[in-house]
Order: C-alpha cells, then sequence, then structure tokens
C-alpha cells in the first residue's frame, strides 16, 4: 500500500468544498463503549437518520432472510450518489468519546471492494477513526498526538471481508491493543501504539461509507 494513501492531513483540505459521497450499503451498523461505566451504545445508522428512508435510501432483507422466532432481518441499500454524514456530537451529546471501545456492524460489501465504512474527523479535518473493509481491513486510528503514525496503523491482510457474503464484524479498542472478531470465530489481536489517556475529539465530522477526498466508495 502506498504511503500517500494513508496520509490522514493531505485528503482532508477540501472537505467543506467537495463533500458529495458515492456509495452503495447492505449493512447495520453499532458503534459502542467497550466498558459499562462508559458511554451508552450509539445506533449509528439511526444517529444517520437511515430510518426515515432518505432519497436513494431502501430497505431490503438482512443478514438472515428467515428466524422462528421473529422476523427476518433487514438492512439498508444506498443505490445513488448522496452525503451520508453528520457532526460527531450528534452521536456522543456529552462530548466525550470513549477511550475503549468497540464497533459492531453486520456487513456485505461487493466482491473485491476496499473502502472505508466509517470516518470520524477532528474540527481541523484530521481523520481520528476510520474503519477500512474489503480485501485486507484496516482500523486507522489517530489521538490528539499524532500516534499512530500512518505506517503503524493495525492491518488486517489475512482476512477477505469482500467476498459477497454478509460478515458479522466487531472491533474492539482497549489500552494498547486493537482485536477484530469475524463471525464470531476468527479473532486477531495487533498493536495499537497510541499515548497514554488518549482521546479522540467529538467536534467534527462523522463520514459514512467512504473517507473525505477517496476516490473508492462502500458498495
Amino acid at each position: 500500500m502506498e504511503m500517500q494513501r494513508w496520509s490522514t492531513r493531505w485528503k482532508t483540505k477540501s472537505w467543506f468544498m467537495d463533500s458529495t459521497i458515492t456509495a452503495f450499503i447492505t449493512l447495520t451498523l453499532l458503534l459502542q463503549a467497550a466498558k459499562v461505566r462508559a458511554a451508552e451504545p450509539v445506533d449509528v445508522l439511526k444517529v444517520l437518520a437511515f430510518q426515515n428512508y432518505p432519497e436513494g435510501v431502501t430497505k431490503t432483507t438482512g443478514f438472515c432472510a428467515n428466524r422462528r422466532a421473529s422476523k427476518p432481518d433487514s438492512a439498508y441499500r444506498v443505490a445513488k450518489q448522496i452525503q451520508i454524514s453528520a457532526p460527531t456530537t450528534q452521536l456522543f451529546p456529552g462530548g466525550v468519546f470513549p477511550e475503549d471501545f468497540s464497533i459492531l456492524t453486520t456487513v456485505r460489501p461487493k466482491s473485491g471492494l476496499q473502502s472505508f465504512l466509517l470516518s470520524i474527523y477532528n474540527e481541523q479535518g484530521v481523520q481520528q477513526l476510520g474503519v477500512e473493509v474489503g480485501r485486507s481491513p484496516v482500523f486507522l486510528y489517530e489521538d490528539q498526538t499524532g500516534k499512530p503514525t500512518p505506517e503503524d496503523y493495525p492491518l488486517f491482510s489475512s482476512l477477505n471481508l469482500a467476498n459477497g457474503k454478509w460478515h458479522r464484524v466487531a472491533i474492539s479498542v482497549e489500552k494498547k491493543t486493537v482485536t477484530i472478531i469475524v463471525n464470531c470465530k476468527k479473532k486477531i489481536t495487533k498493536h495499537l501504539l497510541r499515548s497514554d489517556q488518549a482521546s479522540i475529539s467529538t467536534n467534527g465530522i462523522t463520514v459514512f461509507g467512504t473517507r473525505i477526498l477517496d476516490e473508492e466508495v462502500f458498495q
């Protein structure tokens, strides 16, 4: 992977000039605190108002089409160019992003895809957090001191989420490690070389389906 691709700053300068996002989405996503004493769970899709079916968003069959005791799973599909974003304070009204946290998602990327599913930027336009799904998932994290640097972002090259199938993916951050669990079976833990008492600003914006100025979009 080219280092230029993983620079979190050079791609953010034109955010307020060009914020069009193209995405085709079939998923459910939940962001929550890892510890009970921390923030309450945040349903990212609910905050982004997917349930209101904005133009280009439709409801479709989800992970399990047949359940004996309940209705079939449902998911959202986005099929045209729309902007999917919100101020991060809408996800965390208290203004605090938990130091340790988990991101839970049920997702079916297009075969061969490699793109960001979720990106969180601070008020200076620096990407602080990103989840890239596809042939080789990446977890992007940059705290208030700029750690870890792009060359130290955790890569999960042994996983392929872009094989046209549904996957349940959990990413858990605790202290200086990040763990990914796929389909409740495969578990991989990597070092997360962040600072002590690392923090993520909630004064910026959260973008869904891509990252600013990326050509790749989630499908």
